[in-house]
């Protein structure tokens, strides 16, 4: 009896663990049922996406407008997997999309709270009021140093804190040279490749070691009549070839680096006033004369002249050696993430090419626009994107010359968007006409734009679209074709 009762219990416990065994076998089989159904959900969803991304892409390189245009296009979800692309590696020009590889590069080699500096000092010795000597003003190229974009750190703050350490240290006369020392940076303010037309517009000012008011004035025109300047400009004299008419500004400024002679033409609508703004073509010297006019204002005498180091150097002397004891003020820039903001935000063209000259100095000890976009090449490259497709010519995307795949772009957003200092990177980029946040780019018949998208279905993509030789803006022919991401 105990025989057949000890036989029962081990045919039952075979067969609850026979049970056990194929409810572990079904559960298996269930999941692998869901995981495949969910990836099959998931690829008929890309499939549906890629499919309504190609439609547009092709209704739109179809169309005769874009008869000889080239287009890049990628799209990639948030774990870098492909979801679209047409010529995905094919290099264009970029114009400001540029702007993202600069960005990202700067803010991990430089880090977010990098600031710049500008500093005053003198030479000599400060006797009864008197400095007998000279008085300096020297930087390491900060791009904000007077901009209007900062609390805190416009023109009139500089201005305070130079008369407080000026009248603080005791002098008040100076019997020598206001010296503005623009020797940081090599003298190529302009990286090559950037048009004629576009150096003596705002957006084209240039790079010095000595940078002011974001090396950028303003002109008040009624139709070709000029009524007023931001600021008197210093030693500039104008060729005026402007007339009234249109109903829009037409008008293009050029100026050259330490030129006296300005030059704007085209057209501007006449009865009304329209601001016009320029590229300041000798900026240190901008700086020296708006601020020998405060020491006379404060009541200090200056008797001698302003002089920059780099007209010294154009007229054969010796360049001045910057005194480092007597330092008066130490004045620090916004920190490195407010700059990439506004570099991204508003795509100022400075900001870029600063931080260029600013990476080749401090990684390569070469502070020329060669040496720190050679820099941002190899910077690039040792992240994984494939050189051939990243053919920098400058930081800002202002030249030409530029070729980039939209590949390449979705590559340097993915590592970005894994970074520490991402907040701040992801904050600059602008939200565009269509609702999506996302870096853009202009220039003659190119347009791009660059960036991160969340759709109303959660689903996270990030993507590059560039088209070149297309006639007009391209902004509402592309943002039609990111839209099937929303």
């Amino acid at each position: 009896m105990k025989l057949r009762q000890e036989t029962d219990y081990n045919l039952i416990s075979v067969l609850y663990i026979h049970q056990s065994i194929n409810m572990t076998i079904f559960n298996c089989l269930m999941k692998k049922v869901l995981t495949i159904s969910i990836l099959s959900m998931q690829i008929v969803f890309a499939q549906n996406i890629a499919q309504k991304l190609d439609n547009a892409t092709k209704n739109l390189m179809n169309s005769p407008t874009a008869i000889s245009s080239n287009l890049s296009f990628y799209v990639a979800d948030e774990s870098g997997n492909l979801i679209y692309e047409f010529n995905g590696n094919k290099g264009l020009s970029t114009a400001s999309t540029q702007k993202i590889f600069t960005a990202a590069a700067a803010l991990e080699t430089l880090g977010n709270n990098y600031t710049y500096t500008t500093t005053s000092s003198y030479s000599g010795k400060i006797s009864d009021g008197i400095l007998n000597g000279n008085l300096y003003i020297s930087s390491n190229g900060d791009p904000t140093l007077g901009s209007w974009r900062y609390e805190g750190y416009k023109p009139d703050n500089f201005k305070q804190k130079f008369l407080e350490a000026v009248k603080k240290s005791g002098i008040k006369k100076i019997s020598g040279n206001l010296i503005i020392d623009d020797s940081y940076f090599d003298h190529q303010t302009i990286p090559g490749g950037w048009p004629w037309d576009d150096l003596g517009n705002y957006y084209g000012a240039g790079v010095w070691g000595v940078n002011w008011r974001e090396n950028q004035f303003d002109i008040n025109i009624n139709g070709n009549d000029f009524k007023s300047f931001s600021y008197p400009l210093e030693g500039v004299k104008w060729l005026n070839d402007l007339t009234a008419a249109g109903n829009s500004d037409q008008s293009l400024i050029f100026t050259a680096p330490h030129s006296d002679v300005a030059l704007i033409n085209g057209s501007l609508p006449a009865g009304k006033v329209t601001t016009v703004s320029g590229s300041v073509p000798n900026p240190p010297l901008q700086l020296g004369a708006e601020a020998v006019k405060w020491l006379w204002e404060s009541g200090i005498e200056v008797s001698g002249k302003i002089i920059t180091n780099s007209q010294l150097e154009i007229e054969g002397k010796k360049m001045e050696i910057v005194p480092q004891n007597n330092v008066i003020l130490t004045y620090k820039s916004p920190t490195l993430d407010k700059i990439v903001y506004w570099f991204l935000r508003k795509s100022v063209n400075l900001y870029g090419e600063t931080l260029i000259k600013t990476l080749g100095k401090e990684k390569k000890a070469n502070p020329s626009f060669r040496s720190g976009v050679s820099f941002l090449k190899e910077f690039w490259k040792s992240k994984g994107i494939n050189s051939n497709m990243i053919n920098f010519a400058d930081g800002s995307g202002l030249s030409p010359q530029n070729y980039v795949s939209a590949k390449a772009e979705v590559q340097a957003l993915m590592y970005a968007k894994k970074q520490p200092w991402f907040e701040a990177y992801y904050e600059g980029f602008p939200t565009q006409d269509n609702g999506m946040k996302m870096k853009s780019g202009t220039m003659r018949d190119t347009k791009s734009y660059a960036g991160y998208h969340t759709s109303k279905d959660g689903k996270r993509y990030v993507y590059s679209i560039i088209i070149n030789n297309f006639p007009g803006s391209g902004s509402a022919e592309l943002q039609k074709i990111l839209n099937v991401l929303k």
